[in-house]
């Protein structure tokens, strides 16, 4: 019922907006007024916060894509070929940076290229008027921009600030939950808790992009959106790492101080209090004397696979503390010295995206590829409405270009296309002639908007009531007089399916990922990365954690799609996340690292390079190699005294077990003994 609700309000402020918006054009007599209904609709969020953002996002595209548009038809209009590849040249330019940056701010090129599209195309017939016609175009855009943005952010605004606030409570129970399991839980579990966690992170950080034009009193500040992200996400490999001892160990119901300790810790993990600072100080004290006498080999059992372990819980209930306390003093106005000196890194990164150029421009030649077979045609056979078709064909190309698989959405919008032609011809020859006054304008339109408008708000029929939205005030003509002509709508009406089919099409064979394909391709590039930390290519681990997080998040939709068993995969990913983390950091302390082990170190870390440089999976037998290239040297740091000893030796266990090679605990032992 409250999705409902929720759907029926945005619906009806998004159709006060239009209204708005229209008779606004109206006054100002500007000639095709539609288009500042059709902004509101593509401009409207459920929150006002992403209406605002998306409007100025939007008004920054179409500005960029009108200078653009104006710039290359006067020039190239003598030469149809020339200008048809310019034309589909800058759009597919324009796809190919919304495809790299991938938050909310792709929009803006997304609108550049399509912009470019619905003015050029139609444009070339009359290259004299494309000024004015770009003009015009940015004045009833701005408009349907305004009117969007004001109704949206004062009347029963929908703060995006407490949807945000939400999640992150979410977030947080997730993060203890997945904390919890690690020590005592099934891989299952721990599996579903990570997943869970990584796609957590990105939804907060789709939410938090939109926070700086919420209208909410106070909104979080972005250093401690970046502090709290940076501390989830390295809640991911640490939990992993601590599972992977816990079961190595054998842990359970013991007396010894190592059980004992991992008993507190899954207490306090269930029951503290987020304000009890006082009590996880002293479990971490706890933690890090477990983890001197086990180092030290005065306390069995575990060794310096226990110490290790004990190093690692410790880190976790700070971790776990620290994102409490962030997470309370989220909507307060914290300095941000207060919050950066809690436990963890005080230089915060935050959210990291993964952006692949090629993939990008694979897309991008994809586009420009459908939009030059479209100009072909309409040049080879003169049709009158062939500059409308392309036009329609770019903007398809450029709207759902940034999925993997656009044809389905494409389908979506073509469904709704086909309600809103047959509304439209019943509007525009049946209803509008009989109307002479705004006010019975309003309400005859009323029905079908505010239907429509309720589909938008549900994302599963989104795409299609755009197909409604757009195609209505377009092909019923709302401009500043009733024109009526059938033979001028039938012509729209087979330029748009002619357009919306080719574009699905020709974007099923040039546009289209095969979720195997994606999958193949995040997984060697993440391969390849992992080769790259072992040279020192890619020091900051931080942007590390989080662009292994932002992979794993993008991977699972991927792999729904594909039918795939999901759970070797995403081991892999972790698996590669936790390689990546050791080799990194095992790098830095080389040159604290003298010797003969510094020069074996260095040794190890150029091996593991050359096994994962290629990005290929990774054989068996060098796994065991490197496996034995680690115990070696970790029984010569437990000869050395080198002052980095301690360090080198927990990293060297982390990698051990990270590579799943991570042999017997009395591997360990006797090294450490040696």
């Amino acid at each position: 019922m409250r999705a409902d609700a929720d759907a029926i309000l945005f619906s009806a402020k998004s159709f006060a907006a239009a209204m708005l918006a229209y008779y606004l054009s109206l006054r100002i007599g500007l000639p095709k007024p539609f288009w500042a209904i059709v902004t509101v609709y593509i401009v409207s969020q459920t929150s006002a916060g992403a209406s605002l953002s998306r409007g100025v996002y939007r008004f920054a595209g179409t500005l960029i894509g009108a200078i653009a548009t104006v710039a290359i038809v006067p020039n190239f209009v003598n030469d149809p070929v020339l200008c048809s590849l310019v034309l589909a040249g800058w759009i597919g330019l324009c796809l190919f940076f919304s495809l790299l940056d991938r938050t909310p701010r792709a929009y803006a090129f997304v609108l550049s290229g399509y912009t470019a599209s619905l003015i050029g195309f139609p444009g070339v017939l009359d290259p004299a008027a494309v000024f004015d016609t770009a003009s015009l175009r940015v004045q009833e855009i701005s408009i349907g921009i305004l009117c969007a943005a004001l109704i949206h952010r004062y009347v029963l605004p929908k703060p995006m600030t407490g949807q945000f606030t939400g999640k992150l409570a979410a977030t947080l129970r997730d993060a203890r939950r997945l904390a919890g399991d690690a020590l005592t839980g099934t891989p299952e579990d721990n599996r579903t808790d990570r997943r869970q966690l990584s796609l957590d992170l990105l939804t907060l950080q789709g939410l938090a992009t939109h926070l700086p034009y919420d209208p909410a009193p106070v909104t979080p500040r972005r250093r401690t959106l970046q502090l709290i992200h940076d501390r989830l996400a390295r809640l991911l490999p640490l939990t992993a790492d601590i599972e992977d001892r816990v079961h190595r160990l054998g842990i359970g119901t013991g007396e010894d101080d190592l059980s004992a300790l991992v008993g507190a810790v899954r207490a306090w993990i269930d029951t503290t209090d987020a304000d009890d600072g006082e009590t996880a100080a002293r479990l971490m004290g706890r933690a890090r004397a477990v983890q001197k006498q086990l180092a030290a080999g005065a306390a069995p059992p575990g060794g310096i696979i226990g110490a290790n372990l004990a190093g690692h819980l410790a880190e976790m209930i700070g971790l776990l503390h620290d994102c409490d306390r962030l997470g309370q003093g989220m909507t307060a106005r914290w300095h941000a010295r207060r919050a950066a000196s809690l436990h963890g890194p005080a230089r915060a990164r935050g959210y990291v995206y993964h952006r692949d150029p090629w993939m990008a421009a694979r897309a991008a030649l994809g586009c420009i590829v459908g939009i030059l077979g479209g100009c072909a045609f309409w040049i080879g056979s003169a049709w009158p409405e062939g500059g409308t078709a392309v036009s329609i064909l770019g903007v398809c190309c450029t709207l759902f270009g940034t999925f993997d698989a656009p044809v389905p959405f494409v389908v979506k919008y073509i469904v709704g296309s086909i309600y809103g032609v047959l509304i439209s011809l019943v509007y525009s020859f049946v209803v509008l002639p009989q109307v002479t006054d705004f006010g019975v304008l309003v309400a005859v339109l009323a029905p079908a908007f505010l239907f429509a408008g309720s589909l938008q708000a549900r994302p599963p029929t989104t795409f299609m009531a755009m197909g409604i939205t757009l195609t209505i005030p377009i092909l019923s003509e709302l401009g500043t007089s009733y024109t009526g002509d059938f033979a001028a709508s039938l012509n729209t009406v087979i330029a748009l399916f002619a357009a919306v089919g080719f574009a699905a099409v020709s974007m099923s064979l040039f546009q289209t990922v095969p979720a195997p394909v994606a999958i193949h391709r995040l997984l060697r590039v993440s391969r390849r990365d992992v080769g790259r930390r072992a040279r020192g290519a890619a020091p900051n681990e931080a942007h590390w954690t989080s662009l292994m997080i932002d992979r794993t998040a993008l991977l699972l939709p991927r792999l729904r799609a594909s039918g795939q068993a999901d759970a070797d995969v995403l081991d892999d990913t972790l698996r590669h996340l936790r390689i990546g983390h050791a080799a990194g950091r095992l790098r830095k302390t080389i040159p604290r690292t003298t010797g003969e082990a510094g020069a074996a170190v260095g040794a190890l870390l150029s091996a593991i390079a050359a096994c994962f440089r290629a990005g290929k999976p990774t054989d068996p037998a060098d796994l065991v190699d490197l496996d034995q290239r680690i115990e070696t040297l970790m029984a010569m740091m437990g000869d050395g005294a080198h002052s980095s000893r301690s360090r080198t030796v927990d990293l060297l266990i982390d990698l051990r077990f990270a590579l799943g090679a991570g042999g017997t605990a009395s591997k360990e032992n006797t090294a450490h003994d040696r």
